[in-house]
Parts: structure tokens; sequence; C-alpha cells
């Protein structure tokens, strides 16, 4: 018995022992992550023991703790828009100040001009990231927008399928009513505030850094975005000379070439990034084959320790065919094309021509020129002086239209017999009856212009007055002139064309290619605007303090028409909008952070809502927009774990709409709305070489009232005063919940796979106010069928020859499901009167790039 008992307490002991021994084992490493220049703590920064497998993120004052294994250890410490730095550590302990250099040019004072938050538990606002692995892993022959899918209240989808035809949706709201931002430069349509992404298609093969901020966000510019901002930031000028070939290939014959070259920083302070790309497919949607282009180019010149200068170019030329309508169901289903069934072309010599609405060309070129004065340790100025010169349209049938035309209210073709025997547009019968006509061709396509010259000034003064207080102030000033015409650009087998509806010129004047038809207008938009903010940090408790003024001028010119009273344009139509916001931020504990902010805000309304029927004649019933929102946030954050909690409640008042329907102008003023909801964001991190990330967002998004609204005729004759049932309708075309699962996984070094499940429900049809007057009308809009989708994506680095290069594949809807992605209410407000688009099947991409 007693002898047991000593091998007990032998055992026992030998046990404690080993435990003691593994514990002296584990030593700490410790440090600290600055930037090179600026000394500044790089919160967030990923430190990872690399033969340990363990890893640390840096908190607000940049300072990482890691238990590893006795002995030797190498550190890899990696930075949004940093070089990654490798640090062997042969004794542990304290490693002292790592010092981490930028990877280009530039990219600290854009992400300053941007509003670009990198401390994201510092700032009291929801912020989402997408950096550019993320983006070259997972785009593929995806729409730009929809490398956001898996940010929490956001939907954004390819609509009609075409190239660059997609949209997003922020927190309910669509791009009209989202700030978007590209190197801090305001991108929204000048008119109508929408962003046209056909025209930036291009721009992901030069993007290094997208962010998502919901709701208020930390842009200091009065932007008045109701939804929140997304700011693209591009290449600058890299800080080391090398470059990159890339090709790649994928469904429906998709072949992409792109490239970019480098010089570095030269020892005489110039730099130069140069990049461009090709890219051609037949499209998923049978007749959407498209060609895109994209280039840019920076050069930046480091004149002394406090002035640099950066010049910017970039654009996307393309042109694409489109799916200009949506269909039924029922369409869908009976047609052997299915989801990829597309009514809006047919052939000209094999070759595939868009009809009416169903084909789109645009060149949308940006060049900025930059001046970055650091004044001194405290202060600096950033100006940024920019241009951007945009040609092209969308084309239009002209004449007898129903010819070349599917019913956007219908889907269904105006005229059977001008159809091939496939049902698609029968060109070769236009051609016989245009040219059998002794009076000119009877339909012609013309250019919809959409033109315009846009120069603008974006001026940001920073100073840290003190060790606490940062303050930011500024001026952004805009000016446009858009185009707007109809251009003949094809008479479809006729001698001419004749039509009598512009001005001045003599009747019957037989018209040819490159005349301007049916009306010439233009619409000018001076903008100018304040901004200034205030920042207090000070240990655990941040908070902000801001506020816009700005001034919108607009005035319409319509040289197709008779002079009204002598003239051909408009007065100007002044609005002063304005907002102010502000925010705090608390953290506790180490690791846990609330936070919340709120603010008031008005907007003009849009440039069409100002004037009547795209006449000179002013509308006086147009006010400013009013919006209230606030949020409440939550944060956890360790070496492992990252969790955000935001619950927000927004409320815009008085929006304006304007409406013209077959020579009827319908006004409609007053619209309120209500969107409130929880976004829930969360990474987990086991291990250095394996994450999970999930979102969950749940909202509700209402119209709140009914509201009056008038017709007016071609001779804005009062018509008609009716009632619009919109109240708690829900806001459509924009998934109200959506969940998202990824997992990230590097089994080995230089192999990484990656798999994303996204889920979309409580999506309903949208509609128009002018279609709900009747009693029958007070009920909701259709409510889609809920669907998900899941993504695999991988890439493997390797040398070739010296070289290093990386193979990329990914494949989208791997399942195939079958979704409706958008939807237009019917009269019945149900499933079989409803037009829809589907969502694409399966596709994939396989791409390789080369590094030198």
């Amino acid at each position: 018995m007693r002898l047991k008992t000593m091998k007990r307490l032998a055992a026992l002991t030998i046990m404690t022992l080993a435990l003691c021994t593994a514990a002296v084992a584990q030593d700490m490493i410790k440090g600290t992550v600055v930037d090179a220049k600026t000394k500044e703590a790089l919160t967030g920064a990923m430190v990872v023991a690399t033969k340990a497998n363990r890893m640390a993120i840096a908190d607000q004052s940049g300072a990482f703790q890691l238990k590893v294994p006795a002995g030797s250890q190498e550190l890899t410490v990696s930075f949004l828009g940093y070089k990654e730095k490798i640090v062997p550590v042969t004794v542990v302990g304290d490693v002292g100040v790592i010092e981490m250099e930028p990877d280009a040019f530039g990219l600290d004072e854009v992400v300053i001009t941007a509003g670009i938050v990198v401390r994201d538990r510092a700032t009291p606002v929801a912020v989402s990231n997408i950096p550019l692995e993320q983006i070259e892993m997972k785009l593929g022959n995806q729409e730009f927008p929809e490398i956001l899918k898996s940010t929490p209240s956001i939907y954004a989808t390819k609509q009609g399928g075409g190239y660059g035809d997609s949209r997003v949706n922020l927190r309910g709201f669509n791009s009209e009513n989202v700030g978007v931002l590209i190197n801090g430069v305001p991108i929204n349509d000048m008119e109508g505030g929408r962003v046209y992404w056909s025209n930036w298609a291009g721009l992901s093969d030069v993007t290094t850094f997208m962010q998502v901020q919901r709701g208020l966000g930390a842009s200091k510019l009065g932007l008045s975005s109701v939804g929140g901002t997304i700011n693209i930031i591009t290449k600058s000028s890299d800080a080391e000379a090398g470059g990159s070939v890339y090709y790649g290939m994928g469904n429906d014959g998709l072949q992409k070439l792109n490239m970019n070259v480098s010089t570095g920083l030269m020892d005489n302070g110039w730099a130069a990034t140069l990049a461009g790309g090709h890219a051609v497919a037949d499209g998923y949607v049978l007749g959407t084959d498209y060609e895109a282009w994209n280039y840019f180019v920076n050069i930046t010149k480091v004149i002394n320790a406090k002035h640099r200068l950066s010049f910017t170019a970039f654009g996307a030329p393309q042109w694409h065919n489109q799916r200009g309508t949506m269909y039924t169901i029922q369409d869908f289903r009976d047609s052997k094309d299915g989801a990829r069934m597309n009514r809006s072309y047919g052939y000209v010599n094999d070759k595939v021509v868009g009809g009416s609405y169903a084909h789109n060309e645009y060149h949308k070129p940006q060049i900025s020129l930059a001046h970055y004065w650091n004044i001194n340790e405290k202060s600096a100025l950033s100006t940024s002086v920019y241009a951007s010169i945009a040609k092209g349209g969308g084309r239009r049938a002209i004449g007898q239209s129903n010819w070349l035309s599917i019913n956007n209210n219908t889907g269904k073709p105006y005229d059977d017999t001008k159809l091939t025997a496939d049902g698609l547009l029968d060109y070769d019968e236009v051609y016989r009856l245009n040219g059998e006509s002794v009076n000119g061709s009877r339909v012609v396509f013309a250019n919809a212009v959409n033109s315009h010259d846009w120069y603008g000034i974006l001026s940001s003064y920073n100073n840290q007055l003190t060790s606490e207080i940062k303050f930011t102030a500024g001026f952004d000033g805009r000016y446009y002139r858009g185009y707007h015409r109809n251009e003949i650009t094809d008479l479809l087998g006729g001698e001419y064309y004749i039509e009598n509806n512009i001005y001045g010129r003599p009747a019957n004047t037989p018209l040819h290619e490159g005349d301007v038809i049916g009306y010439d207008e233009m619409g000018e938009v001076l903008w100018t605007g304040l901004f200034a903010q205030g920042e207090y940090v000070k240990d655990a408790f941040s908070a902000f303090l801001s506020g816009s003024v700005s001034g919108n001028f607009y005035r319409w010119y319509n040289w197709g028409e008779k002079p009204v009273d002598g003239k051909q344009k408009s007065e100007w139509v002044t609005f002063l909008p304005f907002s102010v916001k502000g925010g705090a931020n608390y953290k506790f504990l180490d690791n846990h952070n609330v936070f919340a902010n709120g603010g008031y805000f008005t907007r003009a309304p849009f440039f069409n809502s100002a004037f009547v029927n795209y006449t000179i004649e002013t509308n006086p019933d147009a006010k400013s927009e009013k919006v209230y929102t606030g949020e409440l946030g939550y944060g956890f954050e360790d070496n492992h774990l990252n969790v955000t909690l935001t619950g927000y409640y927004t409320v815009w008042l008085d929006k304006g709409l304007t409406r013209t329907t077959n020579g009827t102008t319908y006004n409609i003023l007053g619209i309120n709305a209500r969107h409130m909801g929880l976004e829930l964001e969360a990474t987990y991190r086991p291990v250095s070489n394996f994450n999970v990330k999930g979102m969950l967002s749940i909202g509700d998004w209402i119209w709140k009232d009914d509201v009056n609204f008038t017709a007016y005729d071609e001779n804005q004759v009062l018509l008609d005063r009716f009632d619009a049932f919109i109240a708690n309708v829900h806001v459509g075309n924009s998934a109200q919940i959506t969940g998202a699962l990824a997992a990230n996984w590097t089994p080995v070094k230089n192999i990484k796979f990656s798999a994303d499940f996204n889920w979309f429900g409580k999506n309903f049809a949208n509609f128009e106010p002018t279609n709900r007057t009747q009693l029958q009308d007070k009920v909701d809009a259709w409510q889609m069928p809920d669907y998900y989708t899941v993504d695999l994506s991988a890439s493997y680095k390797f040398k070739i020859g010296g070289v290093s290069a990386t193979l990329y594949g990914s494949a989208n809807n791997l399942l195939d499901a079958e979704y409706i992605t958008d939807a237009k209410d019917g009269t019945l407000h149900n499933a079989e009167t409803a037009l829809v688009y589907y969502g694409f099947g399966r596709t994939w991409t396989t791409g390789l790039r080369i590094n030198f």
C-alpha cells in the first residue's frame, strides 16, 4: 500500500515538473509597430510568429504581446498600405519598435483625403474593409460592386447582366443616395446622383483597397449620402521598381490581359507607375458581348521633405450590349435559354446588334494633379484639382421604335411581325422596309448622348492642435455641364431620316448620321462646399464633431425647344444644404469598445426635380430633403476574435421624384422613408493560417406615408391630382436580411483557399408610385424568394525562372442555384405579374500573374 502511494506521488511529481517545464518553455515576445515616417502607431497590424503558428494584433498604441515556445522565432508583420516585414528574433523578449515602410507613395495622404478609417476601434462609425488580396482572389468575373456582397447591409446585383450594368444598395438606399469616392473624389453623377459602374468596371484592376462606411461615415465632405459611403483607393506610385503581367480566362469566352510597371522612387525624386488592361467576352446572358479597356498613370515628384506633387490619370472605355428589359417568370421558364434569355438583340452580318436600350458605350477619364505640403510636424495641406471629360451614351430606336424595342412594362415585343423565327429582332426586315421607303428611313438608331465636362478642386487642411485635438477643414468645389441629345448613328438601310422636333431647323430637312434629333439639352451644376471637423482622442475615449455647408446651383438649357420669353435657358435654382454630425467611442477592459453617433443633414433635390418636364420652367414645389440618423455600436477584439454589433435608425423626409411617361409628367414630392436595423460582423482566427468571417444584417426599410402627386401635360397644364398608396410598403430590390460565412485557409505556405456562403432574404419588388393609385394597391409589393450562393476561390504562389507568380482560380454560384435578384412589381403585386431578372448560374475564371 505504501509502495503504491509512493508511486502515485512520484507520478504526480513528474507530471507537475513536466507542466512547470512546459510553462517555463513558453516565452513572451513583445514590441510596438509604427509608421517609419510619422512614428504613428499602426493599430490593427498583424504580427505572426510563423514557426509557432501564433499571432497577435497591435493595440491602440501599436503594442503587441505574443507567447511562443522557447527558441528563435521569425515574425511576419503586415498592415494595409505597408510592405510586409520579416523580423528575425534570436532572443525572445522585447523586440522594440518595428518600423513599417509604405508600399506606395502618397497612399497615406489619399487615405486622409478620402476619410478612410484605419483604426476602426477608435472611430465611432460602422466600417468594413476589402483589401487587395481579397479583390484579386475573389472578384473573378463578377461585377466590381459584387466584391462587397458579404458586407453587412450591402445588396449588389448584375441587374440585366450586361458588362458594368450592376448596382449596389447600402442599408436599403440605392447608389443615388450612397456617396462613392475614388481617391477621395466624389463620382456620383452631378445631375441624378447615380453611379454608372460600367464607367468604372475596369478600375477593379488598379484598385488596392475598398472601404464601406455605413451610415454617417467618416468622410468630412458634405456628401449628404443617406445610406453610407464607399471609398475606392487606386494604385499610386509604387515604392519599389517592378511590375506584373496577368492573363485570365473564364466562362462565355472571357479573355483578359493586364500589365503594370513601376520605376519605384528614383534618386532624382521621381516615380512613375503605368498600368493597362483589355477584356473581351460573349457574356453570360445571350447577346451581351462586350469589349473593355482600362489604363492608369501615376507620376510623382518628391520635391523635398515638405512638398510632393502627384499626377494621376485613369479611365475604363468600353462598349457592351445589354439586356434592357425584364421578363415574367413564366417567360424565363418557357424559354430554352432559361436565365440567359434575352430578346433585345438580333444579327447583322452574323454580328450581335443590340436593339433599343440594349447597347452602351462610354469613356469617362479622370485626371488629377495633387500637391501635398507638410507645413510642419503638426500641420499639412493637401490640394487636388481634377477634370473629367466624358463621352458616350446608350442606343435608342427613333421613329417606328416598336420595331426594335421590347415593352418595358410587359417584357413582350411591341411588334411580333418584326421578329425572326427565333424570336430575335429582325434587322433584315427593318433594312428592307427602310430601303423601300420613299420618305427616308422609318426607324433609325440614335445615340442618347449623356456626355459631360466636370472640373473640381478639393483642398483639405489638417492640424494636430494638441496631443489630443486634431482639426480638419477644407473646400470642395465642382463645376459640371451635362450634354443630352440624340444623335443619329445608323440609318438602318435608308438614305436619310426626317423629323421636325428641333426648333429652328427647316421643316422636312433630310437628316443623316451625326445629326441631332428629338431633343438638345444641357444641365449646368455649380457646387461649392466648406467642411470642418474636430477630433478628440485621449486614452480610452475619442470623439468627433463635424459640419458642412454647400451651395448647389442648377441651370437648364433647352436648345431644341422654342424659346420661352425669348430664352432657352432657365434662371439659376439655388439650394443651400448643410450637415452636422458627431460621435464618440469608449474603450474599456482592454478588448471592448462602445460607440455612438448621430447627425442631421439636408440635401438638395436632384437636378430633374428642380425643373418641370425637362423644360426651363423651374419647379416651385422642389425643396431640400431632410435626413435624421443615429447609430449605437459595440466591439470586441483580441488576438483571435473580432466582433462588431451596430444598430441604426434613419428617417428620410421630403424626398422628391419626377417621372415622365408618354408626354405626361408626374411630380411626386413629400415622400418619407424609415430605415432601421442591426448589423453583426465577426472574424475568428484560431491560428494564423485559418480564419472564419461571418456577418448578419437584419433591416426593416419602409416608405412611411401615402403621398399626393400631380400630373402635367407637355404644355405644363395641370391634368389631375392622384394619391399614391405607398405607406408601409417595403423598399424594393434590396434584400433586407442578409448573411455571409467565409472560411479562409492557408494549408501550406503560398497556397490559399477560400469558401464563401451568402444568403439573401426579405427582398421585395421595386415599384413606381404612379402605379399604386387604386384602393386594391394598398398592399405590400411582391416578395421575391430567398436564396443563397456558394463561391470557391484559390491561389498558389510559386517561382518561374527566378520571378514570382500567382495562379488564381474561382467559381461563383458553385451549386448552380436558380434565383431572382431584381423585380418590378406588377399590377396584381404577385409573382405572376412581376417582371424579373434572374441571377447568373455557375461561372468560373482562372488566371496567372507574373511579378517582376
